[in-house]
């Protein structure tokens, strides 16, 4: 059994390829991070890889990749240049919620997107969205990252004119039902035009403000 990397993903969608980790057996794994570096064909970006499960692959695949254990995520052979221009802030309602936003972070870093993160800065304290709302305004999307009852994408959806991502986060009590609750909340926003990724997606928010700034690096230069 072996995992067929999909080498033309970025000739068709305009971004690469990227491995999710998790449930996949550590053999088969080891087995794809050899394969792709001995044909060069990289960067590559592995995401749900945690620390245990980067252990599991042995250490001859393990020292080929750069692991940030925060994110679980992974780099082979580095990372697409850095651009001057698109700027993404990545906004956490609570500290809980830096796992998820530190992948939206890496990924977007991994894709040559520059970001700011601004944690903790949800509606239990709107003092502290309001000290950072400027700055927030100063970028050219927006991801939002809460669990609980997520109102911050409403709150931030209904104060900046910027493209917002929401990702609501598996954090909370009870009846948030591991990011469910969050998830709906976000999905019944009032706030006009906030897209709303799957519980704990931060890759996929990434992915959305990719294809965003994509499209506008294109346009820019016609």
């Amino acid at each position: 059994m072996n995992v067929i990397f999909d080498y033309d993903r970025e000739l068709r969608v305009g971004l690469p390829e990227a491995v999710f980790c998790e449930g996949k057996p550590p053999g088969v794994l080891a087995a794809l991070v050899l394969e792709l570096a001995d044909a060069a064909r990289g960067p590559v970006l592995f995401t749900r890889l945690s620390s245990n499960l980067l252990r599991e692959l042995g250490s001859q695949a393990a020292l080929l990749l750069e692991h940030d254990a925060l994110s679980r995520t992974a780099y082979l052979a580095g990372h697409w240049p850095l651009q001057d221009g698109f700027r993404t802030a990545v906004v956490t309602a609570g500290t809980a919620d830096l796992s998820v936003a530190h992948e939206a972070v890496r990924t977007l870093y991994f894709l040559g997107l520059p970001t700011t993160l601004i944690v903790d800065v949800g509606v239990a304290g709107p003092w502290r969205l309001q000290q950072r709302l400027e700055e927030i305004n100063t970028h050219d999307a927006v991801i939002v990252v809460a669990g609980c009852d997520a109102a911050l994408a409403t709150v931030l959806g209904s104060n900046t004119p910027l493209p917002v991502v929401a990702v609501p986060t598996s954090i909370g009590y009870g009846v948030a039902r591991g990011g469910e609750t969050a998830l709906h909340s976000m999905l019944s926003s009032c706030a006009a035009g906030v897209t709303v990724m799957n519980i704990d997606n931060g890759f996929g928010a990434a992915c959305a403000v990719a294809r965003i700034a994509r499209l506008v690096s294109a346009r820019s230069v016609v």
